[in-house]
């Protein structure tokens, strides 16, 4: 072994067992268990060993600086699905996404039962342009194979600069062969709200994701629509279907802005930190108009914050169909040198105390997608005649519009 690894290594197993006696002497002093300590120097010389290993006997040479960071993203991402370590120029782009505005194709994707499954394509980007649709399977990108254990690696090579193709080849379900579709890379400006009036006193308001702007952008909307009806609605359609999610505190502001009082979400977790509680101020923006909220299974994690407090304190009707069911939460830790993690931190649960985790919110009024895949773009004016959803919405506010009338 060279001397730079045995540096290396000797480094590596200080810092272990600096932490590991630190945390251990704790553990031993709370519950009286020895041997801690041996366990930890065990498990510094397997890391050790195996490291050795493979620099001396690998097929190929390889830095010592790629094997530490080897070992760093897979402690962090065998966790969970969600946990990742973040490279300088990965938590760059974590930081620009949070703002609305990066470079890429615009598609939010995890992994499922061993595949890299797309739960959303952002409105108006190169993927939802190109027909790219939630549920589908990302197979390859660029002609070479993606692998589910390896998310982030996926989510680089569909980043890259504005103007460059990109080919990402998808399964879909229904489809008899994999689908090849070649997409030109865009300097993605995300406006995450998009609005409408669709009948004389109804608005719609799409939210595509949850950024530092939502909030704002959304009682901008909001007000504009009241404005167009001379400061009143009459009936408000939040549509979050194929919402991926976003900012966590952008949720919870817009969820405050529909209701006066009461929890809007709760979190769990280990340390302080993580457990928390936010709760609504007095202030409807709709001061009690009917509201409708349209989800799918590709809302996930913020829609879902958004779409469980609403339906807990009933201000609000759920429509469609079950949500993607994301109740984790995730906090980006910077490291050194510009590095981070994003590091699953806390469980969140709606105001009734239910954790939506891989279940998901079950809508009011259980309506199926009676569109084909490929006509769906969630433009309201162009898809009232054929969005079973947003027929059945219009017929709800409509239907509570009339009783108002007759108890007045």
């Amino acid at each position: 072994m060279s001397f730079k690894t045995r540096c290396i290594l000797v480094a590596v197993i200080g810092t272990v067992m600096a932490l590991s006696l630190s945390v251990g002497g704790g553990m031993l002093a709370e519950r009286d268990k020895p041997g801690s300590g041996e366990l930890s120097w065990e498990q510094a010389r397997l890391f050790a060993e195996v490291m050795q290993r493979v620099k001396q006997d690998y097929v190929e040479s390889v830095d010592d600086s790629v094997l530490l960071e080897s070992a760093i993203r897979g402690m962090v991402s065998d966790l969970d699905k969600h946990s990742q370590f973040l490279d300088a120029e990965q938590y760059q782009d974590i930081r620009i996404s949070t703002t609305g505005s990066y470079s890429g194709v615009g598609l939010e994707i995890s992994t499922e039962d061993g595949a890299v499954t797309v739960v959303a394509p952002i409105d108006g980007t190169p993927a939802e342009r190109a027909g790219i649709l939630s549920g589908d399977t990302i197979i390859a990108i660029d002609s070479k194979p993606v692998d589910p254990d390896y998310l982030h690696a996926t989510i680089a090579k569909m980043r890259g600069r504005a103007g460059t193709r990109v080919t990402i080849t998808v399964a879909r379900e229904g489809a008899d062969s994999p689908i090849a579709l070649e997409l030109r890379r865009g300097s993605i400006q995300v406006a995450s709200v998009r609005h409408e009036v669709l009948e004389p006193a109804i608005g719609y308001v799409r939210v595509s994701q949850f950024n530092e702007s939502t909030a704002n952008e959304l009682s901008h909307a909001i007000d504009n629509l009241q404005d167009q009806r001379d400061g009143m609605l009459d009936g408000l359609i939040l549509d979050l279907r194929n919402n991926p999610g976003g900012v966590l505190d952008s949720a919870i502001d817009v969820s405050d802005l529909f209701l006066n009082a009461g929890v809007i979400v709760t979190a769990d977790g280990r340390t302080a930190e993580s457990r928390f509680t936010r709760k609504a101020h007095h202030g409807d923006v709709l001061d009690g108009a009917g509201m409708i909220v349209l989800v799918n299974g590709g809302s996930a994690s913020a829609s879902e914050i958004v779409a469980g407090a609403l339906q807990d304190h009933n201000r609000a009707m759920i429509v469609g169909t079950a949500t993607f069911g994301k109740g984790l939460v995730q906090t980006v830790m910077p490291l050194s040198k510009g590095r981070a993690i994003k590091l699953t931190t806390s469980r969140f649960y709606t105001p009734s105390g239910d954790s939506i985790n891989e279940t998901g919110i079950f809508p009011d009024v259980v309506v199926e997608e009676t569109r084909n895949p490929s006509e769906i773009r969630f433009h309201a004016s162009a898809d009232r005649k054929h969005d079973a959803q947003l027929k059945e919405a219009l017929s709800l506010l409509n239907a509570r519009g009339v009783m108002q009338s007759k108890a007045e």
